[in-house]
């Protein structure tokens, strides 16, 4: 449908009147002012119409027609002319059209209406004449001038409004049957009318078709829940005068600006005899998620999702290790798990999925996102510890969540193991055993041995049997984003649990602010895979940010709806971050001041991967006290950068570095600046290390000093060495005795020291910068070309 535009200028000559008068009529009806060069829209030309028609309009035709000029005196005929026969009387119509013409021509002619005498005899009550006159009377036609004659017009209204139709609809055929008589001059008078008639202009076909809907058809208008008046009176198409006047006639005072519920609104409309509708709202969400619920012929088996949680150093690692028969331990830093591991084994045919959350209280936040994404928990508490801080932890998140609890009781092969003592102790918890009479399973493992693995995953199955999982595997995918890291040769990467549905390799998906498409998908194997089914645990590259751990995801199959989402997330999480800043007032006068005089340790956060950049957050801004504040002003994932740097010199802050190393830029920039930066690789000396240096007893006895730097050139693996790294000593020098680091893309693989050094098939203690050397390591082999080797050593000092 085109949108036609119209100039003021031309509007207002089609009405016959000035600029100024049709702007500010336009005004008065919206409020708004209109240049005189500006262009009317289609709809605005309608209620301009409108308006105009109402200011126009006369109580009845009697005024209009009394407008009109008095006609002239005629001269009185002479006697015997009303001597002629009738015969002669009819000589006038004889003559030459030319004399007709003539008179039509002249103004008070052209609103003349001919009517027969009968019909004037019956309007004014004279008596018929004998029917040997009025065979003659009847041929006659006298004129009559409406304006001057006390004349019963109403009796010809009929009339009028053919007329009106006639003209209104050009297209319908003039010589329809009306049901009397139609004389032959009259066709020769509509040919020329037709030649004289003025050509119609385009604001009087829109009246016209305006006029006509408005006789056809009820004004029609939707009313959201809130409206304001201004805009009623437009839905309304009403000036907002007299929807102001109908709300004081109702007992209420509004203005144009006001905004009034659906109620009121509807009641006003009424007023007005107007159909009103309910409009609703329809939001992006609603839009965008499928909102129906699976049917139960829908619905298939899936496997469990099981979370293993307990104190930290318990062996809950180490019974995943033994249950997936792979080394999973060795790889930790202090016996931690870092990340949450997703994985699915199979247990006599039957799936199983297991998420591995870390043990220690830093991350509190990421284990209780695990337990909500999970059916069943495995509580892992060493028979010689018994229950500690970190188990009834995992206790009170297993409970909120809702899950089935299992207890697994690790280290029997421990001469000191008491399990009884352990069942005791679950006891104070709410936790009875089922030897006990209770609900809760306790099974003694061994994650040495191998003992009681088995019973473990089998009685796992059986309470997935009784739970009755199911899941609609044939819809569009939706789950929760188990972790989320920035890969430097991938960008971001995301570990995903399939929950409900089936994720397809392609698929656009929105978790949290992050969109994008699924570009690649492996399973917990590192398999590339095309679909993940229920309970499935994989990782997709291809969005445009890194997702926070614990977002849901959801497949959608509108992409541009699904950006408009995320970019509403972002600015709505804008909006509530700056209005956490509180306002100064009278009231919190005296607290703003206390909160000025407070000591405040800014703080940079960058680590591996989402999860614990969050975790390490959350530790440190609990730290805080009385006197002192820990603010995280930023959290970040990936290798420390310039930009980093930058914002804590801005922010007189210090960076903190989890499994990460700064770029070579970055660390010019710190020294040149003086930024102080701290890399840990277990969270929890970086908690301690900033609790002492909160309490003013920060002393360091030991400090890490940089030798020097390799880079990777060439891996060789030999069968009776291993794997040999062919490096290149880039700066320093590389010595036999000291620690060495690996660093890929930013971000620390392992610490390990040096099995051997060697200079082509010498041994050296020390590889100067520009030389090359042969590198292997005691327990690390995972060597890859571009690796970085960081040499460096420990020493104690004093301040």
């Amino acid at each position: 449908m085109v949108d036609f535009k119209y100039k003021i200028a031309d509007v207002a000559k089609d009405f016959d009147l000035s600029t100024k008068k049709v702007i500010d009529t336009f005004a008065s009806l919206t409020g708004e002012t209109r240049k005189t060069s500006g262009v009317f829209e289609e709809k605005e030309v309608n209620a301009l119409l409108e308006a105009l028609t109402r200011e126009t309009a006369v109580e009845n035709l009697d005024e209009y027609l009394a407008s009109a000029k008095k006609p002239e005196p005629k001269p009185q005929p002479k006697p015997e002319a009303a001597k002629k026969p009738a015969a002669e009387a009819k000589k006038p119509e004889k003559n030459d059209k030319r004399g007709d013409r003539r008179n039509e021509k002249q103004p008070e002619k052209r609103s003349e209406k001919r009517v027969t005498m009968q019909e004037l005899a019956a309007d004014t009550g004279i008596k018929k004449p004998v029917a040997t006159e009025q065979v003659k009377v009847n041929r006659s036609q006298v004129s009559v001038d409406t304006r001057t004659v006390d004349v019963n017009v109403d009796k010809f209204s009929a009339r009028y409004d053919d007329l009106a139709d006639s003209r209104n609809m050009p297209n319908k055929r003039k010589n329809q049957p009306s049901g009397k008589k139609e004389k032959f001059n009259n066709r020769n008078r509509q040919r020329g009318q037709q030649f004289g008639r003025r050509r119609e202009t385009e604001a009087e076909r829109l009246q016209r078709i305006q006029l006509e809907k408005a006789r056809n058809a009820q004004l029609k208008i939707s009313i959201p829940d809130e409206i304001t008046v201004g805009e009623l009176a437009t839905r309304l198409k009403q000036n907002v005068a007299k929807v102001v006047a109908k709300f004081m006639q109702m007992g209420e005072m509004h203005a144009a600006s006001d905004v009034i519920d659906f109620d009121s609104a509807a009641l006003i409309a009424e007023e007005f005899h107007a159909k009103v509708e309910h409009e609703v709202h329809v939001s992006i969400e609603e839009r965008l998620f499928v909102q129906e619920e699976d049917s139960a012929d829908q619905l298939t088996e899936r496997p469990p999702v099981v979370v293993v949680m307990g104190h930290v150093d318990h062996g809950k690692t180490s019974i995943l290790d033994r249950i997936r028969s792979t080394n999973v331990t060795a790889g930790e830093a202090g016996g931690i798990t870092q990340a949450i591991g997703a994985y699915q084994v199979n247990v006599n045919g039957k799936l199983v999925t297991f998420l591995d959350t870390p043990g220690h209280e830093a991350f509190t936040a990421m284990r209780a996102r695990g337990a909500n994404m999970t059916d069943i928990a495995v509580l892992v508490v060493a028979a010689d510890d018994g229950i500690m801080p970190q188990t009834i932890e995992s206790i009170n998140h297993a409970k909120a969540a809702k899950v089935k609890l299992i207890v697994a009781i690790n280290k029997m092969d421990k001469p000191t193991a008491n399990p009884e003592l352990v069942k005791e102790q679950l006891t104070k918890y709410e936790i009875v055993p089922e030897d006990w009479g209770g609900e809760t399973a306790c099974i003694p493992v061994s994650a040495v041995t191998g003992m009681g693995i088995q019973d473990l995953l089998e009685r796992i199955v059986l309470e997935a049997e009784v739970m009755e999982l199911k899941a609609n595997p044939n819809r569009r995918a939706k789950g929760a984003v188990v972790e989320a890291r920035l890969d430097k040769g991938q960008g971001p990467v995301a570990t995903l649990l399939v929950q409900n549905g089936t994720l397809h390799k392609g698929d656009c998906l929105i978790a949290g602010t992050a969109v994008g498409r699924v570009r690649t998908m492996r399973n917990d194997k590192g398999v590339e895979i095309e679909a993940a089914g229920p309970s499935t645990p994989v990782e997709i590259t291809g969005l445009t940010e890194v997702p926070t751990a614990g977002d849901i995801f959801e497949a959608v199959e509108d992409e541009r709806l699904a950006r408009e989402l995320a970019d509403k997330r972002t600015n709505e999480a804008k909006e509530k971050q700056f209005a956490a800043y509180t306002k100064v007032t009278l009231d919190n006068l005296f607290d703003q001041m206390a909160q000025n005089d407070m000591k405040e340790l800014p703080i940079v956060v960058k680590a591996d991967v989402q999860g614990s950049a969050e975790a390490v957050k959350q530790s440190l801004e609990k730290l805080s006290n009385d006197e002192v504040r820990v603010c995280v002003i930023h959290a970040g994932v990936g290798a420390i950068s310039k930009s980093d740097v930058s914002l804590a010199d801005a922010s007189n802050a210090i960076i903190i570095g989890f499994n990460v190393r700064p770029d070579a830029v970055a660390k010019a920039e710190a020294e040149q600046a003086g930024v102080e930066m701290r890399m840990y690789r277990v969270i929890y000396d970086a908690i301690n290390d900033v609790s002492d240096a909160l309490k003013g007893m920060l002393a360091p006895k030991i400090r890490e000093v940089a030798l020097g730097e390799a880079q990777v050139r060439q891996v060789y693996k030999i069968s009776s060495v291993g794997t040999v790294a062919g490096c290149r000593v880039t700066e320093g020098k590389i010595t036999r005795d000291a620690q060495l680091r690996l660093v890929r893309d930013g971000i620390v693989i392992c610490e390990d020291a040096i099995a051997s050094l060697k200079r082509f098939k010498d041994d050296a203690k020390e590889v100067a910068a520009g030389y090359e050397c042969g590198i292997t390591l005691q327990k690390f082999s995972d060597i890859k070309e571009g690796d970085v080797f960081e040499c460096f050593k420990l020493e104690e000092y004093r301040e």
